[in-house]
């Protein structure tokens, strides 16, 4: 199994639950010093929460086409994918929910930029001082700490004083 690959082993065990795609969009892969939130619009229920870019995958659809699919449609660039982000379940995936589970990769803009074209009316690049000044969902606050654990100290938790 290869590293960009979680989703290909343990299929059988969350078949119940429908896939989406997350991409951890930094500044730099290599030595990161900014992370992109992108504020959703729709559904109304989620309207006004910062999240990480990304969206379900389709039918007959890989994971990686999918995820280079949703950014380009979202925000208009397209993105070289680095290391995945493993989640707590079978899969390394994140849950989202009772019905959707995440797989996540950081990425990199290699051509365009970002601009919120659909489901977005904001992007917000955030360095390690702001990284939690936006109202992140409640899904996508558990893989922006474990963002901020795996950058190598180029983004921290929130404050604990």
């Amino acid at each position: 199994m290869s590293t960009n690959d979680p989703i290909s082993e343990g299929q059988d065990e969350r078949s119940s639950l429908l896939l989406v795609v997350g991409a951890a969009i930094v500044d730099d892969l290599e030595h990161p010093t900014r992370l992109l939130a992108a504020r959703r619009t729709e559904p109304s229920a989620l309207a006004g929460g910062w999240e990480l870019p990304g969206g379900k995958v389709d039918p007959g659809e890989s994971p990686l086409s999918a995820l280079h699919r949703e950014v380009l449609e979202e925000l208009g660039v397209t993105v070289r994918l680095g290391r995945h982000v493993p989640g707590p379940l079978p899969g390394t995936t994140w849950a989202i929910g009772d019905r959707y589970e995440m797989l996540v990769w950081t990425a990199e803009v290699v051509e365009g930029e970002p601009a919120p074209i659909e489901d977005h009316d904001e992007l917000r690049w955030l360095g390690p001082d702001d990284l939690y000044d936006v109202a992140w969902l409640p899904a996508d606050l558990p893989i922006v700490g474990a963002l901020a654990d795996r950058l190598g100290g180029a983004f921290s938790g929130p404050s604990k004083s």
